[in-house]
């Protein structure tokens, strides 16, 4: 992604923002992955369990969406030495994370098993 070329350089030895990329790409596989697992609930616990892997799905494309203005925001932020964090992603991501895990913890204990 970042090339000496490119309007991305930013000159950073640590690679700062490409190891944030690929942080933000282990939590996009990591809500794919999940909303896999939840695919397996629905024949067992039925259309609720739908409701799961569309809000996994969703959080997996809002993040994968967002990534390359993030990445572009960091090196701007390196450049100009001064990168106040970005809240409002991580804290949705985290709200996302929380309200599934809750949802699957009810669909766990409270919904009847279908036969």
């Amino acid at each position: 992604m970042a090339s000496r070329s490119g309007a991305a350089w930013h000159g950073d030895s640590g690679l700062q923002p490409e190891r944030t990329d690929l942080a933000w790409s282990r939590t996009t596989l990591s809500m794919v992955i999940a909303a896999s697992v939840f695919l397996r609930w629905m024949p067992h616990h039925g259309w609720f369990v739908g409701t799961l892997v569309g809000g996994a799905v969703v959080t997996a494309l809002a993040i994968n969406l967002t990534q390359k203005r993030r990445f572009h925001r960091a090196v701007r932020g390196i450049r100009q030495e001064t990168m106040p964090p970005h809240i409002g992603s991580t804290a949705a991501v985290a709200a996302s994370v929380v309200v599934l895990a809750l949802l699957g913890i009810y669909t766990v204990l409270f919904l009847p098993l279908q036969p």
